[in-house]
């Protein structure tokens, strides 16, 4: 059975040297951390005064590792934050939609669909379940889920403002309230993870690449090369099949002109939004993803040696841990946004088939694999 050969020799491993160097800087946070606390006893000082050891015992928090984030300790029990983090998403997500709605005099009104039925209200509320617990369960921090919530929703976003003549003030305020009420709750339960974090700052913490991430002009050049991408897939679906799908599959649309007007530059500005989010989404975290265990293994594989399942699952899997995250990145992107898309436009737009809000799906869900794949790639140069 022919598999991926590895040349498995004695030279060092950059990326091993890495992993231990990281483990190193993380214990001695950890003991800087400690240390003070377990001293601070020692120092005595007058009434009514703190010594400044003892001040900084009192600010030290212990850091703990959970997957690529840095986590500190919380006293809200584990079991109940990420329903803390539900309701206070749909909770802010009503407020702020209902605030708005005396600004936009009911622009969205006039072309939604009457929900009058407790599967449709059921379906809405546990897709915005799911998505927040992909993102919980996932280790994401509030800027993936920003990033997530504006390419997600961006779509079917995008739909109202081109193509039923809704408002840009309600496209923007409504593409900002759904990035918040994910952003908020999540920014309040859980820190920002290392990939996110990083800076220029000489106290920044250790983060691998941390040049290409802090770089400005790599970060211009990956945020419009994504966008890009989101603008050529829609511009040809403009040429080829999409206004056929919208003239029959919309019933009430009013205007198809703007698949006809557009070209790539005039859509690059919308879509340089969404490059922006795919950059943060994906390219960052795949580019400052550590060694892992698993990359130690997958370097050892030996295909002469090795049984017809552990070659078989080597060629399905047998990934770095860096392609491993552009994988899983893209592919929630790829479900999040499609079905995010169908649901907010067969479910909430009055007058759209279910074979309309597929084929309108699939070109966004094209366009993230296309820059998912694309990022990764960079990634490796």
């Amino acid at each position: 059975m022919e598999g991926r050969r590895v040349n498995n020799r004695g030279a060092s491993n950059p990326e091993l040297d890495f992993h231990t160097k990281a483990t190193s800087s993380t214990t001695i946070h950890l003991l800087a951390t400690q240390i003070p606390s377990a001293f601070a006893f020692r120092t005595t000082q007058p009434s009514g005064m703190s010594s400044p050891t003892a001040k900084a015992a009192n600010k030290a928090t212990a850091v703990l590792a959970q997957g690529d984030a840095v986590v500190r300790a919380s006293t809200i029990p584990a079991v109940l934050r990420f329903p803390i983090v539900v309701t206070l998403s749909l909770t802010l997500s009503a407020l702020l939609y209902s605030v708005a709605a005396e600004y936009t005099a009911g622009d969205l009104a006039r072309v939604s669909r009457t929900l009058d039925q407790w599967w449709q209200v059921s379906v809405l509320i546990g897709w915005r379940t799911f998505e927040l617990g992909l993102g919980w369960f996932g280790d994401y921090d509030g800027y993936d889920l920003a990033s997530l919530s504006l390419l997600s929703h961006g779509p079917p976003l995008y739909l109202l403002g081109s193509f039923y003549e809704i408002h840009p003030v309600t496209v923007i305020s409504s593409l900002l309230i759904d990035a918040l009420a994910t952003y908020i709750p999540f920014r309040l339960l859980r820190p920002l993870s290392l990939a996110h974090s990083a800076s220029t700052s000489k106290h920044s913490l250790t983060v691998r690449n941390k040049d290409i991430i802090t770089s400005n002009s790599i970060q211009i050049y990956t945020t419009i090369l994504a966008g890009s991408i989101y603008a050529v897939t829609l511009f040809t679906s403009y040429t080829t099949f999409l206004p056929v799908y919208l003239v029959t599959h919309f019933d009430g649309i009013p205007s198809i002109a703007a698949a006809h007007t557009n070209s790539i530059i005039t859509l690059f500005p919308t879509t340089f939004l969404l490059g922006l989010a795919a950059k943060s989404f994906i390219f960052t975290p795949t580019i400052t993803a550590s060694p892992t265990d698993e990359d130690v293994q997958i370097a050892a594989f030996r295909p002469e040696t090795a049984t017809l399942e552990e070659t078989f699952w080597f060629n399905v899997w047998g990934y770095n841990s860096r392609k491993k995250v552009m994988i899983k990145r893209t592919a929630t992107l790829m479900l999040v946004t499609g079905v995010n898309t169908f649901v907010q436009t067969f479910v909430t737009i009055d007058g759209v088939e279910a074979v309309g809000a597929v084929v309108y799906s699939a070109v966004w869900v094209t366009a993230a694999l296309i820059t998912g794949v694309t990022l990764g790639l960079v990634g490796d140069v």
